[in-house]
């Protein structure tokens, strides 16, 4: 597989999982993915302007989190980011502590 098929499927794979997690599990919670995975949609959107910066692109974080949420990330909030409960907040804290990274 020469490189141009790989990044082709690459950012395939990308957009799919994007689309997955905004567009059919919005319900699924960025703290629930911290706490299971070590990341979350926002990683995503910081790898995504982390990628942008080494290609000589300025991206801020609101900018790189709208193209990735599609819509303003407080609009993302309103619409589908929910109160956490204690138990979710302890399992995060503890990861959080052990030096995971986090986002907002």
């Amino acid at each position: 597989m020469d490189d141009a098929i790989r990044t082709k499927l690459e950012s395939a794979a990308f957009r799919a999982l994007q689309k997955h997690l905004m567009e059919e599990r919005p319900d699924v919670q960025n703290i629930d993915l911290m706490n299971l995975a070590g990341f979350c949609r926002n990683c995503l959107s910081r790898w995504f302007q982390e990628a942008a910066k080494e290609n000589g692109i300025d991206l801020s974080k609101e900018e790189a989190r709208e193209i990735f949420y599609g819509m303003p990330m407080d609009e993302w909030k309103t619409k589908y980011q929910l109160e956490v409960n204690s138990e979710t907040e302890a399992k995060f804290q503890k990861a959080f502590s052990e030096n995971v990274k986090s986002t907002d």
